[in-house]
């Protein structure tokens, strides 16, 4: 199945105490079953940033008066500081070669969901995808854990007595749209019930070397909404800057340049370049995602360039960004639903 969905993630403080994990959990099952959600996953962000909390809305998504509800709910639901929008390809059940263009400058983001307890020929299925994908000559891929969520309608959680936990994990893969297509039904045939979403993004930097930086784009959606961008910057625990992680280092130099909307999210297995895929408690691999308004991310990456000058892959691409706390819930409810009824952005699909 081939068809577009929604993509909105949630920024929120880890407060354990309080709204996140704990409540998220207990209440997202029935939010999101009712709400026909296709899978979410709360991803706990290092170095006591914030919480990310992602999920995708799958069709059928029902009408736009019946949707910005439930989005609002689930923004609720973590406390969330700000929330992004984006469309979504979201590709299930049976997956046949799937044509993915990119434009100049562009690569496809790919991500598997799946669970933490899934297994391939008596392996975990995380990283018997990442070997496929190893052999399949992509550049890279990186597995994230998270410590709740929904796959499928159904609540994953982690089991103590367990290792291998029943939670919701993503594999995520940048590379080029037409090679990712050609490996999409081998991916497929590894899980019993695949699940990817499919994105265009800008790459910026690859191996530490500059690309292209994040392009200037309007303060203002076709709706009205305000424009943000996402830089996502990949790279290995073991990377260093100055004798740090690379991935503290981006975040200590946005937070002394005044630039705070940043979360790290350390994996648990994954590879780039030539390596291996591995894991291990030096040799992880790290996302850092920022996301904020075109000018501030224009300098943020001032700083993430200099950082990267060695090592990692740097992304951008453009969402839609609401303060979750400014107007209160009937101003955002309207934001949302106005979005919801704006002409669907297509997605790269052939």
């Amino acid at each position: 199945m081939d068809q577009d969905c929604i993509k909105l993630t949630s920024y929120c403080s880890d407060d354990r105490s309080g709204i996140g994990i704990t409540s998220a959990r207990e209440t997202q099952t029935g939010l999101y079953v009712n709400g026909e959600i296709a899978a979410s996953i709360l991803l706990h962000g290092t170095d006591g940033s914030v919480l990310r909390h992602q999920l995708h809305t799958g069709p059928p998504m029902g009408d736009p008066p019946a949707t910005a509800p439930l989005l609002d709910q689930s923004v609720n639901l973590t406390g969330s500081r700000f929330l992004t929008l984006e469309r979504s390809r979201l590709l299930s059940d049976e997956i046949d070669p799937v044509g993915v263009r990119n434009k100049d400058g562009e690569a496809t983001r790919l991500t598997v969901y799946l669970s933490r307890g899934d297994h391939v020929y008596q392996g975990a299925a995380f990283e018997v995808i990442c070997e496929l994908l190893h052999r399949r000559g992509i550049a890279g891929a990186t597995a994230l854990e998270g410590v709740a969520g929904s796959l499928h309608g159904s609540d994953e959680r982690p089991q103590l007595t367990s290792r291998h936990a029943a939670v919701p994990m993503m594999v995520v893969v940048i590379s080029p749209g037409a090679q990712l297509g050609l490996v999409l039904p081998e991916l497929a045939g590894l899980l019993r019930r695949p699940l990817f979403t499919l994105e265009p993004v800008h790459v910026c930097k690859r191996d530490g070397q500059l690309v292209s930086p994040p392009p200037a784009v309007p303060a203002a959606d076709d709706d009205g909404g305000q424009r943000w961008q996402k830089l996502a910057i990949y790279a290995c625990d073991s990377a260093r800057h100055g004798g740090q992680p690379v991935h503290r280092a981006i975040i200590r130099g946005l937070r002394a340049a005044g630039i705070g909307s940043a979360v790290t999210v350390r994996g648990v297995w994954g590879f780039r370049g030539d390596s291996v895929p591995h894991g291990g408690s030096r040799h992880t691999p790290a996302v850092t995602i920022v996301t904020d308004i075109p000018e501030r991310i224009a300098a943020a990456f001032r700083v993430v360039d200099e950082i990267t000058a060695e090592h990692g892959l740097v992304t951008s691409n453009i969402v839609t960004g609401i303060r979750a706390k400014v107007g209160g819930t009937s101003r955002r409810h309207l934001r949302l639903r106005r979005w919801l009824l704006c002409p669907r952005r297509t997605t790269n699909a052939d």
